[in-house]
């Protein structure tokens, strides 16, 4: 798999995975993805993309009375295994897996607890078919995800960008995409596409990250593809559902069909299955790249709006 070709016009499925579907361990959710993969593949796609906190469905088969500060701490022991029962899949199939987000112990975690700082991230892991690994965490955590109450991590603080068969790709998870002060960071590095797993709890939420992930493929002149889950991981709590759906975005331009939408699953809040796979095949990457280099309609390129100066009205002269 090390020899695999570019990718001059790459094709996606994006998975917006029913969290409630019930599991009974790991090696159950290793084979839902397997089977995934392999209809991904016979659909002719490159990459799986799932969403982030895939790992809460696990807590379909967590144990009973598991508090809601226990259950990072929970799934975190549970990552190793998950990694490693979804290792070979990418190989089998032929193509990348973003294994979506989980909860994950950090290496120096003791470090991490000597200073206060929680030991937990939420990571999100693209396996490539040749074998290589990279780890994203996310960067700009939510309330929930700051809650000492609840679930309690600690945040990243680098982006990788990652190189694949000609391609250079970036992870932003859920909120991370919303942020136009890192978007204005990614500007110069000319992303060919940005892989965004959410999960959201209301549609305003979903919005917000599908709008905002939109917002960069134009900002950024690149592809952006974004897929949250749904459903109720453990129904027996009092928790809320998860509005999910998945879209993959285009720069607004006359040549890619004026909308700036290659593919797109409306938000939904429950699935009778597994959850839809939305395919969106041949992204036509050279003209993205054209458009980024100069052919863009109005785009002013990586514009750092240095020398712009901000001036309070009642500060003019009269």
């Amino acid at each position: 798999m090390t020899d695999q070709p570019p990718l001059e016009t790459p094709s996606l499925a994006l998975w917006a995975t029913n969290l409630a579907r019930p599991l009974n361990g790991i090696e159950a959710w290793a084979r839902a993805i397997d089977a995934k993969l392999a209809e991904a593949k016979a659909g002719g796609a490159d990459m799986l993309i799932m969403p982030e906190y895939a790992c809460e469905q696990w807590l379909t088969f967590a144990p009973e009375g598991l508090t809601a500060t226990e259950e990072i701490p929970w799934m975190a022991e549970q990552a190793e295994a998950a990694l490693a029962a979804i290792a070979p899949l990418p190989a089998r199939h032929g193509i990348a897996l973003l294994a979506g987000s989980i909860a994950v112990r950090v290496e120096d975690s003791d470090e991490h607890a000597a200073n206060g700082a929680p030991p937990y991230r939420n990571r999100a892991h693209l396996l490539l078919p040749d074998g290589r690994v990279f780890k994203q965490d996310k960067l700009c955590l939510t309330p929930a995800e700051k809650n000492p109450e609840a679930w309690h991590l600690g945040s990243g603080t680098q982006v990788e960008i990652v190189p694949w068969r000609g391609l250079r790709l970036a992870t932003l998870i859920c909120l991370d995409i919303e942020l136009p002060a890192l978007a204005a960071r990614l500007a110069p590095l000319a992303l060919d596409l940005i892989l965004t797993p959410s999960m959201t709890g209301k549609r305003a939420g979903h919005h917000r990250v599908f709008g905002c992930a939109k917002a960069r493929a134009v900002e950024l002149q690149t592809v952006v593809a974004a897929v949250g889950g749904v459903g109720v991981a453990a129904a027996s709590k009092e928790r809320p559902t998860n509005v999910g759906g998945a879209a993959v975005f285009l720069p607004c331009e006359e040549s890619l069909g004026h909308e700036g939408i290659a593919a797109r699953l409306p938000a939904f809040e429950r699935a009778e299955d597994e959850g839809p796979l939305l395919f969106a095949h041949d992204l036509p990457l050279p003209t993205v790249r054209a458009l980024r280099d100069g052919a863009a309609e109005v785009w002013p390129g990586a514009w750092s709006a240095e020398g712009v100066t901000f001036l309070e009205a009642g500060d003019s002269a009269a």
